[in-house]
């Protein structure tokens, strides 16, 4: 796609899961920053970042999990779960990661905003405030609406 054909932004990211005694876990994150502090329900979200056209999204999948969550993204097979288009307009590509990883080891990436509104201020905020493993239908409880279709596919994959 170049971006003469192609609308909107993109991002891509990597959905990390794990099988456990309970069952199928995928590793979420909080978004951060004031206007999603409050908020739980459409506030978490894959670990994903905007890339340009001339990069490949399973590049920029692999960036975007260093700079939002700090470590380096595991090895392991990629199975891609194709992409989604957000509310927003955005379009979001994922794939998914058989990992375990400890988030008491993630040291965010930031972003600076003017906050508040219009006061001439700003602050820096975590990209993402917390992560998280969730189970399947928790996370579907919480993440962004149009990213639960990637719960769905990997659910289908896992079976």
């Amino acid at each position: 796609m170049t971006s003469s054909t192609s609308k909107g932004k993109h991002s891509a990211g990597l959905l990390l899961f794990r099988c456990t005694e309970d069952g199928l876990e995928v590793l979420l994150g909080h978004m951060g920053g004031p206007f999603f502090a409050k908020k739980d329900a459409g506030a978490w979200t894959v670990p994903k970042g905007e890339y340009e056209p001339d990069e490949p999204a399973w590049e920029a999948a692999r960036r975007e999990f260093r700079e939002e969550l700090g470590l380096a993204p595991p090895d392991g097979e990629a199975v891609p779960l194709g992409e989604v288009r957000q509310a927003g307009g955005k379009t979001v590509t994922v794939w998914a990661v058989e990992a375990d990883l400890d988030p008491a080891t993630v040291v965010p990436g930031t972003f600076t905003m003017e906050w508040p509104p219009r006061s001439g201020r700003t602050q820096e905020f975590p990209e993402l405030d917390r992560v998280e493993w969730l189970g399947v239908e928790r996370a579907r409880e919480v993440i962004v609406k149009a990213q639960a279709t990637f719960l769905d596919r990997l659910a289908e994959h896992s079976a």
